[in-house]
């Protein structure tokens, strides 16, 4: 029989979880993934913001700094990452989603 004191050491010594990075795309600064906006390429939707992070399909990540987003939709960073060459209905619909301004991370 395992006591209280045997389940709370246990409990204390557990590592932290494991919190996966990514990369933006056009700056190349590691971040949590929960703080960059996934951009996922499928063969059903085209090219999409996916904010959940779990849509199928081939994704890029961006970071949170306007002049990134500007960058990746008005040069070919974003489509070599997806491997695709973006319509301007994609492109108008990324420009709409793309931050203002700078968010601290």
């Amino acid at each position: 029989m395992v006591t209280d004191d045997k389940m709370t050491k246990k409990r204390q010594t557990r590592p932290r979880k494991h919190v996966p990075l990514r990369t933006c795309i056009v700056c190349r600064q590691q971040s949590d993934k929960r703080q960059l906006t996934r951009i996922v390429r499928n063969p059903d939707e085209g090219v999409i913001v996916d904010p959940t992070g779990k849509k199928n399909g081939r994704g890029a990540y961006l970071c949170t700094n306007p002049a990134c987003w500007e960058r990746a939709i008005k040069t070919q960073a974003l489509e070599r990452a997806l491997k695709t060459t973006l319509t301007e209905v994609e492109r108008d619909t990324l420009l709409q989603y793309r931050p203002d301004e700078v968010i601290p991370q």
